[in-house]
């Protein structure tokens, strides 16, 4: 009784947790270049002081499902979606880079080349500046080239976008929604990673999958508090056959 109370319990606020996780997810259905988090669940014994028999649940994996999502065309200029593996790098407010799919890129203030989110994005020489009154475009490779918009006058760079491919297993997710390695660290820019202008990446999240994983993880919690209840039960019927022992 004593391991079914602290696994029942244990587990039923792990499956609220995995639960807001799908939750998170589903409203990011629609978020360009969004991947989906993981939850795993298992039971472990408890070490220390009290019953050898206690056991509870633990979070044993929690990570990103880097599936690739559907490509979109859109025919913005300034919109690029990652081919195969990679991201886009952008300079996160405390220093250091972060890393995004997101590719619905715009023009911040000051001309700062932004992520959706509001981070500059990065070049191969730091953060890229597009002056005004100019038509953007953007080769595979990632190099940004301005024009006039009157037609005259020379086609200028302004920069390559930073791309970066680093091993998925080290990445960490922040708060905010971006990738970054451990602290410290930056990735270096891979030439591999190449983009398809004009097209941006939707999210990898599949709204009917996890509709179904909310369903199982909401019976998985009312599965712990039915066997909360049955140890309450047992408990109270234990309680009674003693006291007629007695």
């Amino acid at each position: 009784m004593d391991r079914l109370i602290y696994v029942a319990m244990t587990g039923a606020r792990h499956a609220l947790e995995a639960q807001a996780t799908v939750a998170h997810n589903l409203a990011n259905v629609n978020s360009s270049g969004f991947r989906a988090q993981m939850n795993a669940l298992r039971a472990v014994h408890l070490f220390g002081d009290g019953m050898p028999t206690r056991s509870y649940v633990v979070e044993s994996t929690v990570g990103s499902d880097f599936r690739p999502g559907t490509i979109q065309q859109t025919g913005n200029a300034l919109d690029v979606a990652l081919m195969g593996k990679g991201f886009l790098a952008v300079q996160l407010p405390a220093g250091g880079e972060g890393y995004t799919r997101a590719g619905a890129l715009r023009v911040g203030e000051g001309g700062l080349l932004e992520s959706p989110q509001g981070y500059p994005v990065l070049g191969d020489g730091g953060t890229i500046t597009v002056p005004p009154d100019v038509n953007v475009s953007i080769a595979k490779d990632g190099t940004i080239s301005a024009s006039p918009t009157s037609g005259r006058g020379a086609v200028n760079v302004l920069g390559r976008l930073k791309l970066v491919n680093p091993p998925e297993n080290e990445l960490i997710r922040g708060e905010e929604g971006l990738f970054r390695l451990r602290p410290g660290a930056d990735a270096g820019a891979d030439a591999n990673v190449v983009v398809a202008p004009g097209a941006i990446e939707g999210s990898n999240v599949n709204a009917v999958e996890h509709m179904i994983s909310m369903i199982s993880h909401a019976r998985i919690f009312e599965t712990h508090m039915k066997l909360l209840q049955s140890a309450e039960a047992n408990d109270r019927q234990a309680n009674q056959i003693l006291s007629i022992n007695r």
